[in-house]
């Protein structure tokens, strides 16, 4: 398994190289599917952080099993807590004794996308609410930010819970989205609503182009995947072998990640569990912007 590229002391804020640094440090999205742990291993290095989501049909005992297995492996494993999958407060004490026991220092508090909720918690804000003085335990608590419009819930809803939640929060992880424009023109509506947590740009790793564009369908990216229907030709120029890597998108968003008033905490890498892929285009992203 190949090393994690070395973090750069004293990079320069330009556009590569703050895309250099956020690419040295990345987080990588993963599902709670069998065999995921072994993959992980195989192909990601333990300095790169690891998120799992929470599934409606697996429940919240496969991403707990999942973080607890990786965090006894050396990776810095980050769980996501959906409120919609946990019954009462028992069941958050008992998660959250078992996230300290696993030394786990970060979660990831979202709804969920359960149609039904289990219990009492029926978003993410009464989550945060209820997890209260436990906050204290964790270095960090991420919660979900929308650039485009969410498949559940209106823009004026998640505006409002963004603000709802902020205080109980430390940064803040963008859904997919694929265009640079959108990405651009939301994160600085965000800092114009006074909103200064930093932002985890969200987007999808080295996907197939079939899979990605279920996905995107799936988990609700209407205007996303309108856009990379209306864009095949774009998607084909960067995509010779059927698959979809976000370095267009990423060369693009550079100044971003540059501009200090965009305050970009780095990148989130939604990988589908396409890990090796993944890992071989940020590995070749990083050589080709250092020889450059």
């Amino acid at each position: 398994m190949k090393a994690a590229h070395p973090r750069s002391p004293a990079r320069r804020p330009t556009p590569t190289g703050a895309l250099l640094d956020a690419l040295a440090r990345p987080r990588y999205e993963i599902l709670p599917l069998p065999g995921i742990v072994d993959d992980v291993l195989a192909h990601v290095p333990p300095p790169v952080k690891i998120t799992v989501t929470a599934s409606p049909t697996r429940g919240l005992e496969a991403t707990l099993r999942i973080v607890e297995t990786l965090a006894s492996r050396g990776y810095a494993a980050v769980p996501h807590l959906a409120a919609r999958l946990i019954r009462d407060g028992e069941q958050l004490e008992d998660t959250l004794a078992r996230l300290e026991a696993a030394g786990i220092r970060e979660v990831f508090v979202v709804a969920g996308d359960a149609r039904r909720q289990a219990g009492e918690f029926a978003d993410a804000a009464g989550l945060l609410t209820a997890i209260g003085d436990f906050r204290a335990r964790y270095h960090e608590i991420g919660i979900s930010g929308y650039p485009e419009s969410h498949q559940f819930i209106s823009d004026e809803m998640t505006i409002e819970a963004m603000f709802e939640k902020e205080p109980m929060a430390t940064h803040i992880v963008s859904q997919i989205c694929f265009d640079p424009n959108v990405i651009a023109a939301w994160v600085r509506r965000v800092r114009e609503r006074g909103t200064l947590l930093p932002i985890w740009i969200g987007v999808a790793g080295a996907v197939s182009n079939r899979r990605l564009m279920h996905m995107a369908v799936r988990i609700g990216l209407g205007e996303s995947a309108r856009f990379l229907r209306a864009h095949r030709g774009w998607l084909r120029a960067f995509s010779r072998r059927g698959h979809y890597t976000p370095t267009k998108l990423l060369d693009e968003l550079a100044p971003s990640f540059a501009d200090p008033a965009a305050r970009i905490g780095g990148i989130h890498v939604y990988t589908f569990n396409e890990l090796q892929r993944t890992e071989r285009w940020r590995l070749k992203l990083i050589e080709s912007l250092e020889s450059n």
